[in-house]
């Protein structure tokens, strides 16, 4: 089969992205309306229920498919009670995008002084919340044919030097035993490493004047920082037929920051 840009066209697809209503310029929601922008029908989940409302109302006055839900990732029956009415409402998955996380609450917490409360919630969140997710949309994906998983970790996992990071790294642990086990279904699973993104959040942590910031000046070689919508081409690939053959595997984006061979 010849290659075409068709190839990444989404029409008829159904995708899942988690924290995608939050803190207005977020990456969730580019990844979101992308998603939308491909063709797909999109399901737009956050605890943040009037910030998924927004986002699926700006995907509607756009003229495409989208559906707001309420979801808390780390409980197993609001994973399952969203998955259900995405079915009910475009009748399957294609596609998961396990976004949500925490970041500004744990990234400047030192892994000595952190309470063991707020690291089983950061645990949780970032690592738990992706597993409730991928086991939940798996059978529906595998009636369907397969389906694509991709998991957001970070830059600031290689190596990881924070709470945050540690729980990345775990990310791309899950990321690749998923890949594992879910590759006879004909489901990928994949990870998207960012940069420094800017963000709301991103622009919060990360003033001019930011030590992280100094640091990445001698290290990244292109950029110091990048936009939400940047992420967005790495996305369509990994979840488009363009991707079919691509899984396990961690795709940073972040102007040239972490240099992997």
């Amino acid at each position: 089969m010849s290659f075409s840009l068709d190839q990444f066209r989404l029409d008829g697809q159904v995708a899942i992205v988690t924290g995608a209503g939050g803190r207005g310029n977020s990456i969730g929601r580019a990844y979101a309306l992308g998603l939308s922008r491909a063709g797909a029908k999109v399901v737009v989940a956050d605890l943040n229920e009037d910030g998924a409302n927004r986002v699926a109302n700006e995907i509607r006055s756009a003229g495409r498919e989208a559906l707001a839900v309420r979801v808390d990732i780390t409980d197993r029956p609001s994973v399952d009670a969203m998955v259900a009415e995405t079915k009910a409402s475009f009748g399957g998955v294609d596609i998961l995008v396990n976004n949500a996380a925490l970041m500004v609450e744990i990234v400047s917490t030192p892994a000595m002084q952190i309470d063991l409360e707020s690291w089983n919630k950061a645990i949780a969140v970032n690592l738990t919340g992706a597993l409730n997710c991928s086991q939940a949309v798996a059978p529906l994906m595998s009636e369907r044919g397969g389906g694509r998983i991709v998991n957001q970790v970070s830059g600031g996992a290689f190596p990881a030097q924070t709470v945050y990071g540690v729980t990345k790294i775990a990310l791309v642990g899950l990321t690749t035993t998923l890949s594992r086990e879910l590759g006879a279904q004909n489901i990928t699973v994949n990870a998207i490493a960012p940069g420094n993104t800017m963000s709301d959040a991103g622009a919060a942590l990360t003033p001019d004047d930011a030590p992280f910031v100094k640091m990445l000046e001698g290290m990244v070689t292109l950029r110091l920082r990048g936009e939400p919508d940047e992420l967005v081409g790495a996305l369509l690939l990994l979840v488009s037929p363009a991707g079919s053959w691509i899984s396990g595997q961690v795709l940073h984006v972040d102007g040239g920051w972490i240099l992997r061979p």
